[in-house]
């Protein structure tokens, strides 16, 4: 299971950082340019659909711990200025919770590092 720390707790991963630098963030100049960086480039290595277990609570979304939802894609483009949602199957009804609240569920390596990435740059408190 996931345990979100905080930047202090976390330790600084080199492999992890160049990826950022060199797949995600590269050439972005500003929070706009980053943000639109961690956006495609989660919409290009999330294989969709699949599960995920919620691992911590959040006041935006509805989710409980331990719940586990089936993600379908990303949130729309606008949703994801500041952090990066995605859409679920929720009771019956699709909406968009934060990525940094799930854990994927038995899922593909490419999926598996790619939510890590993006867990890892919310946990060391970097932002756009």
């Amino acid at each position: 299971m996931l345990i979100l720390m905080t930047m202090s707790e976390v330790k600084k991963n080199s492999r992890r950082e160049q990826r950022i630098d060199s797949e995600i963030i590269v050439d972005a100049y500003d929070e706009t340019e980053r943000g639109l960086g961690w956006y495609y480039y989660l919409e290009d290595k999330l294989n969709f659909p699949f599960k995920a277990r919620c691992v911590t609570k959040r006041v935006v979304s509805p989710l409980a711990e331990a719940e586990v939802v089936t993600v379908e894609a990303m949130a729309r483009e606008e949703e994801c200025v500041h952090e990066m949602f995605v859409e679920v199957t929720w009771q019956g009804r699709k909406l968009a919770v934060p990525l940094s609240q799930l854990e994927p569920v038995k899922v593909d390596i490419e999926t598996r590092r790619a939510v890590k990435d993006w867990h890892y740059w919310v946990a060391r408190g970097y932002q756009f």
